[in-house]
């Protein structure tokens, strides 16, 4: 399902990434050596539950995640709100999520949003459920050196995350990205196009915020009522604010609370 063209104002103020810093290039020898550089697939889906097209699509998530344990597979599910007007609002909606997307259509010069639309390590999109062509881009990024490095360890209490992060390599251009993710969930539509149905939906990204990079960093992050370790998950990413290319990712270890 489509949305209408995209308008001049992509260009400019429809997502604004965060201030950005310059970051130690590959000569930069203040980095471990063994932070993580191996080949990875951050997964980003946009998806509604207005849409009639995207079960299919969040159903191939589930399954993908499933066959893929122990990997660097990082799915994240955006609930964009331009669907809400159908009838149904999705709960996990949010505009920043539908500004996101459509600041890759100003990185990938597409002249069109919709749902659902998969974006795999910032580099190349397609309808989200398209199992062969996610297949194919999922084994290319798992097979592929990371272009820079990432580490993260977080500890977290009933309102606050703490991450502290390593980086190397990921140039003047990029943001350190760290998405909160709900596991699961299920919704029972009442109104719109899935009126009737049960929707059942992971990896529920419920915020993502931007950091400037440096080699070695600490952020702190409020925290949703009822995040815990357990249903919730943590990703970061460093990624191109000119390009949108996916540069490394990693799912932080847990420390003792702090």
């Amino acid at each position: 399902m489509k949305t209408s063209k995209i308008t001049a104002f992509l260009s400019s103020a429809l997502l604004t990434i965060s201030t950005l810093t310059s970051h130690a290039g590959p000569g930069d020898k203040s980095a471990p050596d063994n932070i993580n550089n191996q080949g990875f697939a951050v997964v980003e889906l946009f998806t509604s539950e207005g849409c009639s097209s995207c079960p299919p699509a969040d159903k191939l998530m589930a399954k993908i995640q499933e066959q893929n344990p122990n990997k660097q597979l990082y799915i994240l599910a955006f609930h964009v709100d331009y669907w809400n007007h159908q009838g149904w609002r999705d709960v996990f909606s949010q505009r920043d999520f539908t500004k996101r997307q459509y600041q890759y259509a100003n990185w990938l010069k597409l002249e069109t949003v919709y749902t659902p639309q998969v974006v795999v390590n910032g580099a190349t999109e397609f309808v989200g459920s398209q199992e062969d062509k996610l297949n194919t881009a999922i084994a290319h990024g798992l097979s592929r050196p990371a272009s820079a490095r990432l580490t993260a360890g977080a500890s977290a209490d009933a309102k606050q995350l703490k991450l502290n992060y390593q980086s190397a390599n990921a140039g003047p251009h990029a943001v350190l990205q760290v998405a909160l993710v709900q596991k699961l969930a299920h919704t029972q539509v009442k109104r719109g196009e899935n009126a009737g149905r049960l929707l059942p939906h992971v990896q529920i990204v419920r915020s993502i915020q931007s950091y400037p990079v440096q080699a070695s960093g600490h952020v702190a992050i409020a925290l949703p009522d009822g995040f815990n370790q357990e249903d919730w998950d943590v990703v970061t990413f460093l990624q191109n604010t000119q390009t949108g290319a996916i540069l490394a990712a990693a799912r932080p270890d847990f420390n003792p609370k702090s």
